[in-house]
């Protein structure tokens, strides 16, 4: 029987296109480092999409460019699907607002396939920080307007605009501190140099397990499996259900076969299941974040619409 909506030809003809793909090398393109958590994962998820697809599957690294350098060399690459791209939240949902011009429209250039994993961030305080609850720390900042800091890596990533957040629900001013890197912003913090900074487990972990940084709450609709005796924010004595995420996407060019795009979601589906897939997961304090299409996208526009309200609140800007 035909595929909904399509003329006996045209599924047959998407039902071969699947069957084909891929027919070459497939690259895995990511704006991110080698050796971090999002790299360990796309090298994961290409080595079982390898043995799946009996082709090689390759992770081509291009940090750097606030993201661009990646996404550029990915829009000029295959338009056939045997050219992913692994994209994250601010690619996808806060640049928009961010920059008034971008060399991508996120809206006519990608087709976010499928979300990789989720992180929630948590409040990371010095170990002997007076602040023993996310309510101390929103007591304090309102008795003292401006004073106290917080810092992050970078104008626009999630930490700083997780903070904006956390600002904006709390009817506080607190000042942003940047950072060049994430060790030396969460080494900052166990010195004491800086009140917070929100870190994930991947950043700011090791510090917390060598005992030098506190998880004071997570951002987070829940307490996190990898740390039960932490509280969420609402539970802390913070906003009720505030949250701070981070997520890594594939993305895909628009306009590909259904039947192709939903081989690569399956089979990348079924590679994020897989034992060692989830055992590395923990290792960085990730989550599976399983979800159909048409879930996911409605997600990415809830939290573009997020971030905007956010940035235009703050009056941050990148251009």
């Amino acid at each position: 029987m035909a595929a909904a909506g399509l003329l006996p030809g045209a599924a047959v003809a998407q039902s071969a296109a699947a069957a084909q793909f891929p027919t070459k090398p497939v690259r895995i393109i990511t704006p991110f480092p080698v050796g971090g958590g999002p790299d360990g994962v796309a090298r994961l998820i290409a080595d079982k999409l390898s043995r799946a697809w009996g082709q090689p599957v390759v992770v081509e690294n291009r940090p750097g460019g606030n993201g661009f350098i990646a996404i550029d060399a990915w829009k000029r690459g295959a338009k056939d699907g045997h050219d992913l791209l692994v994209a994250d939240n601010v690619h996808l949902a806060a640049y928009p607002a961010l920059f008034k011009k971008l060399p991508y429209d996120p809206a006519k250039d990608f087709d976010a396939l499928l979300p990789l994993f989720r992180t929630y961030f948590f409040f990371t305080v010095p170990v002997d920080s007076k602040y023993k609850s996310v309510g101390d720390l929103i007591a304090d900042a309102k008795a003292h307007p401006g004073k106290l800091n917080y810092g992050s890596w970078s104008v626009g990533n999630p930490v700083h605009l997780g903070s904006e957040l956390f600002e904006s629900a709390t009817g506080t001013q607190m000042e942003h501190v940047i950072y060049k890197e994430t060790t030396q912003l969460y080494t900052s913090v166990a010195t004491g140099e800086l009140a917070f900074a929100l870190g994930s487990s991947a950043t700011a972990g090791p510090l917390q397990r060598a005992g030098k940084l506190r998880f004071l709450a997570v951002a987070a609709p829940q307490r996190v499996a990898a740390f039960p005796d932490v509280p969420t924010v609402g539970e802390s004595g913070g906003p009720k259900g505030f949250e701070v995420i981070g997520w890594n996407a594939i993305v895909v060019p628009p306009g590909l076969p259904a039947s192709v795009t939903d081989k690569i979601k399956r089979d990348i589906e079924k590679g994020l299941a897989e034992a060692d897939v989830q055992e590395k997961f923990k290792s960085f304090g990730y989550e599976p974040f399983p979800t159909t299409r048409d879930q996911f996208n409605k997600f990415v526009q809830s939290e573009t619409q997020r971030f905007t309200d956010v940035i235009r609140k703050a009056n941050v800007s990148l251009d």
